[in-house]
């Protein structure tokens, strides 16, 4: 699929949902997002980023397809497997939305909490808006383990302070995040990470370019499916942070 050409039309949103061997969770992820666009009257495009899945997910996604006149789908099938990042940034470079979002598989977190972020955008209070789970009146419906609880704690202690993200974001690695459309494609297009620290990149580039990130609250259940195990990966995480640091600072210097 090409690029997203300037004169394409426009819809009211972009809904991104990068997949990987995610068969048996995409029919309701796109059964959800159909079914949000249109209690809300939006005009939508669904955009599921297949990062090289290997069972079928993309076919799964393509016999849930929406009823003309719903959210149009486009499915984006991605070879090889390179990452999150790569999948949720091809997404968004294409996407056509005045408003785009992603929103990871499995419903973690119900699409009646993308209103939320949606207003704040829509009022002018931030050109970005991202989910949290730790605000005040945010729910967790159902915990991580207690192993994923302390990786995740430990990240955020870590890689915050090493890479100079803003204290007051309270969750920069929830699973939605929404974007006025320009600012959301001109941040992705600059990104190079393609793996977990994306978020972080994405971040450190509004900060850079003065765009306004707010917060709002979402009820969560973690996935018990989930692809990402940071215990298992410390060291590489490290090193690409490292790497990430060191690049942006010599791109923003210069």
């Amino acid at each position: 699929m090409a690029a997203a050409a300037d004169d394409a039309p426009a819809v009211d949103l972009s809904i991104i949902i990068p997949v990987y061997n995610e068969h048996g969770k995409i029919a309701g992820d796109i059964r959800a997002a159909a079914d949000f666009c249109a209690r809300h009257g939006l005009k939508g495009e669904i955009i599921v980023a297949d990062d090289g899945s290997d069972d079928g997910t993309l076919e799964a996604a393509e016999k849930a397809r929406p009823a003309a006149g719903a959210a149009e789908l486009l499915p984006l099938r991605l070879t090889p497997h390179r990452g999150k990042g790569h999948a949720v940034r091809e997404g968004m470079v294409r996407s056509r939305g005045r408003r785009i979002l992603f929103i990871d598989s499995g419903l973690c977190i119900p699409y009646d909490e993308i209103s939320r972020g949606l207003a704040m955008i829509q009022s002018g209070a931030c050109t970005i808006a991202h989910a949290s789970r730790r605000l005040p009146t945010s729910r967790i419906l159902k915990p991580q383990s207690p192993s994923r609880r302390i990786s995740a704690w430990l990240f955020r202690r870590l890689f915050t302070r090493l890479l100079g993200l803003p204290q007051e974001l309270t969750d920069t690695q929830a699973g939605l995040k929404i974007y006025a459309g320009e600012s959301g494609r001109a941040l992705y297009r600059s990104c190079s990470t393609d793996g977990f620290l994306f978020d972080a990149e994405i971040i450190l580039r509004a900060m850079h370019g003065g765009e306004k990130i707010c917060e709002f609250p979402v009820s969560w259940s973690a996935d018990p499916d989930s692809r990402l195990q940071l215990r298992r990966m410390p060291l590489a995480l490290l090193r690409e942070a490292c790497a990430l640091k060191k690049r942006l600072r010599r791109e923003f210097a210069g």
